[in-house]
């Protein structure tokens, strides 16, 4: 008898995103590999963020960019997210990135719903492809409502006289910052321009800017 091949594993990535919280992360990236494996996916990469809103410009997300890259080459077949959330809170960022995927005929797998862009024949699902919408709408939702809150007990605040943000002489000191971006730290002084700093570290290129302008402002010898 013929020794049956065994069927070519599918190579996966793990998109995970949080704004603060690292755990979050890991339980995200945990769940994720389960899933991989209950499905007999490859893990080809995890690509992990964390401290990056998801309401960064499309330019800021060198995360989305490593996942469009592993695509392009054809060394992924799907992605896979916890939730619609964790790819953007904008809409426009998370629609072009799906519409990027489907293209490079890349499935979007969200793990809350277990469900997926692109049927097993590559065609797209259009199930997902409605729920999609709706989630990414809910979550753009999500970040306004929010920010509606914070600036309402602001206005509250200020109307009540309140001192508002940090006591005064608690500012962050240089010192302190750098060591909170050591890594943006090591690149700029390795000859690293802003960009590339900011997609080696998976940091914002504000952030690697602020970074860049207190070490300028850091006297010699400190």
């Amino acid at each position: 008898m013929a020794t049956q091949q065994k069927a070519k594993r599918i190579p996966v990535a793990i998109l995970a995103r949080v704004s603060t919280d690292k755990q979050a992360n890991a339980r995200q990236i945990h769940e994720l590999r389960q899933a991989a494996a209950e499905n007999g996916w490859t893990l080809v990469e995890v690509i992990e963020t964390t401290g990056l809103s998801g309401n960064a410009k499309d330019g800021d997300r060198h995360d989305l960019d490593r996942i469009r890259a592993l695509a392009t080459d054809g060394s992924i077949r799907k992605v896979l997210v916890h939730e619609v959330s964790r790819i953007a809170r904008r809409n426009s960022t998370a629609h072009k990135f799906l519409e990027e995927l489907e293209a490079l005929g890349v499935s979007l797998y969200w793990h809350a719903q277990r469900i997926e862009t692109l049927l097993p024949d590559g065609k797209r699902n259009p199930a997902a492809s409605i729920m999609f919408s709706l989630l990414a709408e809910m979550a753009r939702n999500e970040r306004e409502t929010l920010v509606d809150r914070i600036n309402s007990g602001l206005a509250r605040a200020r109307r009540e006289g309140r001192t508002l943000g940090r006591p005064k002489g608690s500012h962050l000191k240089r010192a302190d910052f750098l060591a909170n971006h050591r890594d943006v730290v090591k690149q700029l002084r390795a000859g690293q321009s802003i960009r590339n700093t900011a997609k080696i570290t998976s940091k914002g290129v504000s952030t690697v800017q602020r970074v860049k302008e207190q070490l300028n402002a850091t006297p010699a010898g400190h």
